[in-house]
């Protein structure tokens, strides 16, 4: 069970370990793009190409109709991997080894819906994917297999995505591994020290230049590629894509720093340009004008002449 692409690597990598996968739930179809074309979840096109039946049920709960499907499987397990609902607890308890979540961060922190971001956004160096028994609470069951991944200075959203479902699909692997050789390791999730990863919205991009260059910079990358962080230019939306911080140390003596208002051009470089935060310089090498294509900052500045007049956010 199971919808965007970190599910397809988890599904992928049982499917390649001779697994027999007899059944794949997702989300329905949705429409997608400027043509509101209907496109398939992710999961759903590996399944056709492995001929696997899919099962897309607007909603699980209360759907008795589904479940009788589904208990005919007689599943030895059922693996789940960020699938976008709620399981009752008839069908938790309805596989011989259970319902075993694959969660996108070292649990208990980060339950919820968007860990990878915001491990990212909160500057955490460390993250991972922890496996676990699922009860009726949400990402609240027993932890079973954990595996690290490094967050680097680089990382965004999507590479990170990336790093994980790989780590997801080989820690899959162990857990299944464990469970039929019934040597899996059950740990209680200690509450209180549990964090929340609370679903991403639009307006949590609003970049406030007030904050620290450093607070700004992760939020660019954790948002990278969904929903994006962004400010206006000229009226404009401008997306930021790729930023760096320069200490305002490093400013020329000829910017002065504490005269200048947050969001404003402090430093203009060749394939760069830097504007005043709350702490330190936040310097944009990547940037997407309303209208425009994505593109480095040097193209940007070869048509804009930008100046200490121009500020970022009004």
């Amino acid at each position: 069970m199971g919808t965007p692409d970190i599910a397809v690597t988890v599904l992928k990598a049982i499917l390649d370990k001779g697994h027999d996968v007899v059944a794949v739930v997702t989300q329905p179809d949705k429409p997608k793009g400027r043509g509101k074309e209907i496109q398939f979840p992710p999961v759903k096109e590996l399944a056709i190409k492995y001929n696997i039946p899919v099962y897309q049920p607007e909603k699980i709960k209360n759907n008795p109709e589904f479940e009788k499907i589904l208990k005919g499987y007689n599943p030895d397990i059922i693996v789940v991997a960020a699938y976008g609902q709620i399981l009752p607890k008839s069908i938790l308890d309805m596989a011989k080894y259970g319902c075993v979540n694959v969660h996108a961060s070292l649990l208990p922190k980060y339950r919820g819906a968007a860990p990878i971001q915001w491990s990212i956004i909160d500057g955490e160096k460390v993250t991972g994917v922890t496996t676990m028994m699922m009860d009726v609470g949400l990402d609240t069951g027993d932890m079973l297999d954990r595996t690290e991944v490094e967050i680097t200075d680089e990382d965004t959203a999507a590479t990170l995505h990336d790093k994980l479902a790989e780590a997801g699909g080989r820690t899959i692997l162990i857990t299944m591994d464990k469970l039929e050789k019934g040597t899996a390791v059950r740990t209680k999730q200690n509450n209180e020290e549990s964090t929340y990863a609370k679903m991403l919205t639009k307006d949590l991009g609003k970049i406030d230049f007030s904050k620290p260059a450093q607070e700004i910079e992760r939020l660019i990358r954790g948002l990278n590629p969904w929903p994006s962080a962004y400010t206006t230019f000229n009226g404009k939306t401008m997306k930021l894509w790729k930023a760096f911080v320069m200490p305002q140390s490093e400013l020329p003596e000829n910017a002065d720093y504490d005269k200048l208002s947050y969001g404003q051009v402090a430093i203009v470089a060749k394939d760069y340009f830097g504007v005043k935060t709350g702490e330190d310089i936040l310097c944009i090498k990547e940037l997407q004008l309303e209208g425009k294509k994505r593109m480095e900052t040097k193209a940007f500045l070869s048509g804009v002449k930008l100046s200490q007049n121009d500020i970022l956010g009004t």
